[in-house]
């Protein structure tokens, strides 16, 4: 989805006068960022294209996990794909085996009935490539990877 058609659609449920008000910014403007942009519209972007800059100019997810966290959510990229011809079991041991990692760290951590920022960090790290390799294996699964084989194969 473009910039421009998320404004629209949340316009749908927010008050463009509101924003304008709160932001300190014209009701025109804020209109404008709904519209798809045109050579002519020249240098008023959207706050969203702005990010979306950032984010590429920089490749620093940092600035995603900003706004998520403005969001009430968590940043996670995207896992590779996997080829079409990975095998079902390991995968899926892959997954155990990074659940098992978290539940390793969680429970280092919480020895001491204490878990400080670093380890904190930690048990984030080993959630978030538990999430990403599990994404990973749904992914694979709906596109069919793990489906019944050619009978030719």
């Amino acid at each position: 989805m473009e910039s421009h058609e998320v404004m629209r659609e949340v316009l749908k449920t927010t008050s463009a006068k509101a924003i304008a008000a709160d932001m300190g910014l014209s009701l025109s403007l804020i209109y404008k960022w709904a519209e798809a942009p045109t050579p002519e519209s020249g240098g008023a972007s959207s706050p969203l294209e702005r990010v979306g800059q950032l984010i590429e100019i920089t490749h620093d997810a940092r600035i995603a996990q900003w706004v998520c966290e403005k969001a009430g959510g968590f940043f996670i990229r995207n896992p590779a794909e996997l080829r079409p011809s990975v095998e079902l079991i390991p995968v899926t041991n892959d997954i155990v085996q990074e659940f098992a990692d978290m539940l390793a760290a969680i429970a280092k951590s919480s020895a001491d009935n204490v878990i400080t920022p670093e380890e904190a960090k930690n048990i984030r790290r080993r959630w978030e490539e538990l999430k990403s390799v599990t994404e990973s294996f749904v992914r694979a699964a709906e596109q069919g990877t793990f489906g019944p084989k050619p009978a030719d194969a």
